[in-house]
């Protein structure tokens, strides 16, 4: 379906928890944060209620996210019905790789197709300072189960001010050699990771250029997202630049998100959305269930804020940057 901007939404985002094996400095503070009852959450059916109902509007892509969702029992099982509906041609899982060993081969098999693994740098003291956990070699097991699994693989780097030039070049170099894409990920203002600043897409095309002269913009289509790739004149390796604060490209979004909690987002840096799970929980039919999130998706907010001071109007929805920025990312949805 399109909304009132012209963009087509074929790409539905769905957090399944808020719970995380890790405490990455940047997501959550160490004591961790209130976590949401279980009742609250929604079940494994009532997501699946919604994901046929998007299917019905034209979601074709589904990634699975949390906080972590491999922590969640029975994902596997959600992964399998998700891939049935009919209508929806890709199911992917972004994590954080830690489960990921003991689990990817019934992923495979369940038709995931992709895992999008977060890891922030590959020098296992730093990664231990960023996550305040020591789980860097089960991180590490994760990304090669999940290739010899058949799984596509992709590696997510937050940049932030523990990205140095000499991270940047270690994933640089290990793409070359393992054929796996990196993609560096512009640190947003939400939540924890407001305190955080970094280099930004030219300094990181720099320090690439100074180690490798032949690094080239692609063309290859490389996944549902809005990354800019480049790879180098070998063939060998990819990098990825992913930047939504200062390189927007709200023009061409095409993701809502819900939340573990069921509330349908339409954009990262807005409220703007509808709680799902009170309609779900009182008896909606099939029928009014889409037509409710169809009516909401058509007001996806044209653009983001980040870079505002202060809250703003878009398209008759009022919204306060503040209090949005200031949930953490695994009570949105990674």
């Amino acid at each position: 379906m399109r909304d009132e901007n012209g963009r087509t939404i074929d790409y539905l985002r769905i957090s399944v928890t808020d719970r995380c094996n890790l405490r990455c400095r940047y997501c959550m503070p160490e004591e961790g944060v209130a976590l949401m009852n279980h009742e609250d959450i929604l079940t494994y059916q009532e997501i699946l209620r919604i994901a046929e109902a998007g299917a019905g509007l034209g979601i074709r892509r589904v990634k699975v996210t949390g906080g972590e969702p491999l922590v969640r029992k029975g994902v596997i099982q959600l992964i399998r019905k998700l891939t049935a509906i009919d209508g929806i041609q890709d199911v992917t899982m972004t994590t954080n790789g830690i489960l990921l060993g003991e689990m990817a081969q019934e992923l495979a098999a369940s038709g995931l197709s992709s895992v999008n693994i977060s890891l922030d740098t590959l020098d296992p003291v730093r990664f231990h300072r960023i996550t305040r956990r020591d789980c860097f070699a089960d991180v590490m097991k994760g990304i090669e189960a999940a290739g010899k699994s058949g799984l596509m693989v992709k590696l997510n780097c937050a940049v932030m001010e523990e990205l140095c030039r000499e991270d940047v070049l270690a994933f640089a170099e290990y793409s070359v050699k393992n054929g796996i894409p990196v993609r560096f990920i512009e640190m947003m203002p939400i939540g924890q990771g407001r305190k955080y600043h970094a280099m930004d897409n030219e300094e990181l095309l720099a320090v690439l250029s100074e180690e490798y002269s032949d690094v080239r913009i692609s063309t290859e289509p490389r996944g549902n997202g809005p990354a800019v790739y480049y790879t180098f004149a070998s063939g060998a390796g990819c990098i990825g630049l992913i930047s939504a604060v200062h390189h927007k490209f709200c023009a061409g979004c095409n993701r809502v998100r819900l939340t573990s909690d069921g509330f349908l987002k339409l954009c990262l840096d807005s409220p703007a959305g509808v709680d799902l799970r009170t309609p779900l929980r009182s008896g909606i039919s099939d029928a009014a269930l889409k037509d409710l999130m169809e009516q909401w998706i058509r007001k996806k907010p044209e653009s983001h804020h980040f870079l505002s001071s202060a809250g703003g109007e878009e398209e008759g929805l009022l919204f306060d940057d503040t209090a949005e920025q200031c949930l953490n990312m695994n009570q949105i949805g990674g």
